[in-house]
């Protein structure tokens, strides 16, 4: 059976929910194994994003200025004209998505890199987003480590958990599931 086959994410952990009032704020942490630098290349190199990340980039992401995400697994791509608005390579990238606010830091743990994702994102969104991501960022771990499982984002991630990940993430936060599927998700 290949690495894609056997894959399962594990529990929900590592996420948590900022909240400011009716703004809501995802907040995701990985202690991966590979330099800040590679873990950059990953977040920034369009060709690399299309192995882990739940959308397309238009344009590399290391550079401040104006960027076209497309969705991807969705029945139709939605493209959002998208601002990147700060690359401090390899420490801190922030752009937006869809209209939200998207920050990655970067931060040298040894060997490695702690990796932290802020995203703003609707209160009714915020678990299915927190499973999305979940699964997006284990994928990004398996490219890291040289076992790319490719992208695994949409109706394809429902085969590998994101339910049960989403009611686990919906718990820990509090809130109420949304239905899958809901009108105007996310991808």
């Amino acid at each position: 059976m290949s690495g894609r086959d056997s894959y399962r994410p594990g529990p929900a952990a590592g996420a948590e929910v900022v909240k400011d009032g009716d703004r809501w704020t995802l907040v995701l942490t990985r202690e991966l194994r590979h330099a800040p630098e590679k873990v950059w290349r990953a977040l920034t190199d369009p060709a690399e994003l299309r192995e882990w990340a739940p959308f397309d980039a238009d344009r590399g992401l290391g550079a401040p200025g104006p960027v076209k995400l497309a969705t991807v697994g969705t029945p139709t791509p939605n493209v959002s004209d998208s601002e990147v608005t700060r690359a401090d390579a390899p420490r801190l990238l922030e752009y937006t998505w869809g209209g939200n606010a998207m920050r990655w830091q970067l931060e040298r743990m040894g060997d490695g890199t702690r990796l932290t994702l802020w995203h703003a994102i609707d209160k009714g969104f915020i678990s299915m987003g927190a499973a999305g991501w979940h699964i997006c960022l284990d994928v990004l771990q398996h490219l890291l480590d040289g076992e790319p499982l490719g992208r695994i984002v949409g109706g394809d991630a429902m085969r590998f958990d994101w339910p049960r990940l989403n009611l686990e993430y919906a718990r820990q936060f509090g809130v109420e599931p949304p239905q899958w599927p809901a009108r105007g998700s996310p991808a």
